[in-house]
């Protein structure tokens, strides 16, 4: 494949209207020395064109380029999966079901299937920790309890604060990538867990002020700002980065999914976080490494819902 790749969402429409061609795309990433069984392992195999699949040699098995990926299973083709793909991989704010399933052709319920196998490919996945000057902090997703339905309060007295709300934790490495995850308290036992997770020891962690941070201290230069005293920056002490990163997430949750439930939360977290990673890519770029973590990845929608 050897013709100029799509640079823009109209060229991947186009590009990949014509099944063989989205087909030979996604085969060529998956298995750059040729199909692989999925059974077996076999890689003397033969290609039925009619049908797109092949048939192991060894095994008899026969397989799709979709086998083994977040397109498994799925009755829609890559000629709708690969736009998907693209225009959430590519959205600054998000793209909602309801926008993807009128862009495609598809009802919202197979549109909001689509997008959360697709975040399950933004995941990260990766093991290496951070290291140089590390910026860390937390911050609290949800509405005011006050605006809650009665029935569905916590009981407790509303005011400011992470009353109702969830808490996602952040890491980000001054000038690099951002980590984030749902915890379950902003308390110490939960916090330097987390830090110690994805940050190599005796780096650099600026945090604020929060008394949960002190332990950190022991592993690692920690410094912090006091945002109690209205102090921001202290030289190169800040947590500005981390800080702008909520900003364009709480962007996407309130301006594009406006309600997220909380079991669905942290997946809106690894597609933001993935945007923000790969912010100096090129629009192709940012397709392909999504695209590129489809494989061994699945996600059925009993799963997705806890529904049969």
């Amino acid at each position: 494949m050897n013709e100029r790749k799509p640079q823009t969402l109209i060229e991947a429409i186009r590009y990949f209207s014509d099944l063989d061609v989205a087909n030979a795309f996604v085969a060529d990433l998956r298995w750059s020395d040729g199909p692989v069984c999925d059974k077996c392992g076999g890689v003397e195999t033969s290609y039925l064109t009619t049908r797109r699949i092949w048939k192991c040699k060894a095994c008899k098995r026969q397989f799709s380029v979709k086998v083994g990926t977040i397109f498994e299973d799925s009755p829609l083709g890559l000629d709708k999966w690969l736009p998907a793909v693209w225009m959430i991989a590519n959205s600054k704010n998000g793209v909602s079901s309801h926008e993807l399933g009128r862009a495609l052709g598809v009802t919202q319920k197979s549109a909001w299937f689509m997008l959360h196998r697709i975040r399950l490919a933004m995941q990260t996945g990766t093991f290496d920790k951070f290291n140089g000057i590390v910026e860390v902090d937390e911050t609290y997703i949800g509405g005011d309890e006050r605006n809650r339905h009665a029935a569905q309060k916590e009981g407790k007295k509303p005011g400011w604060g992470g009353v109702g709300k969830i808490i996602v934790a952040g890491a980000l490495n001054r000038g690099g990538e951002v980590r984030a995850e749902i915890i379950p308290s902003r308390r110490s036992e939960t916090l330097v867990p987390f830090i110690k997770a994805n940050v190599e020891q005796n780096s650099t962690v600026y945090t604020d002020s929060l008394r949960a941070y002190n332990p950190i201290k022991a592993d690692f230069d920690h410094d912090t700002v006091d945002h109690h005293i209205g102090q921001y920056v202290n030289g190169v002490v800040y947590t500005n980065g981390i800080e702008n990163f909520w900003s364009l997430l709480k962007r996407s949750l309130k301006g594009t999914y406006i309600h997220v439930a909380a079991d669905h939360l942290f997946r809106y977290v690894d597609e933001r976080a993935f945007a923000f990673n790969n912010r100096k890519t090129t629009d192709l770029d940012r397709f392909t490494i999504a695209l590129n973590n489809v494989a061994g990845r699945r996600l059925d929608y009993k799963t997705l819902t806890g529904k049969a």
